[in-house]
């Protein structure tokens, strides 16, 4: 997940992942170590705010397709899609999200952010990654 030239640092047990998204701050040790934003090689969707936000590491889901499909469909099944993947064990969220947990928290936020959006100014064009 980090850039190779970063791989001696988190060799040491214990970087935890940092969930606030206005830090810049991805992983963070008690010792005082941490790793930022451009010290990753993925985008952290958590961290982003232009497109392409990911959602899932899995399965390639983005904000931006939450946002299409609400728009083309009042709906978005993107949940329910990526947990019948998980169901059928096509997962591997510990190894591939940044945050080493299931994404479908996150995901499930942003439809709700998404359907919001719609619910207040009827379109989701200018919802961004950072809708709180």
């Amino acid at each position: 997940m980090v850039q190779p030239w970063h791989l001696d640092r988190v060799n040491k047990p214990g970087f935890l992942f940092c969930s606030s998204s206005h830090c810049e701050v991805v992983y963070f040790h008690p010792e005082g170590d941490c790793l930022r934003k451009q010290d990753v090689r993925v985008r952290v969707g958590l961290k982003e705010t232009e497109d392409p936000v990911p959602l899932c590491y899995c399965f390639g889901f983005t904000e931006a397709m939450v946002r299409e499909e609400i728009r083309a469909t009042g709906k978005c099944t993107i949940p329910e899609r990526i947990a019948a993947e998980i169901k059928a064990g096509h997962c591997a969220c510990e190894i591939r999200n940044p945050q080493g947990s299931c994404c479908l928290g996150n995901v499930r936020a942003a439809v709700k952010r998404a359907m919001s959006a719609v619910a207040t100014s009827g379109s989701v064009a200018g919802l961004s990654a950072c809708a709180g």
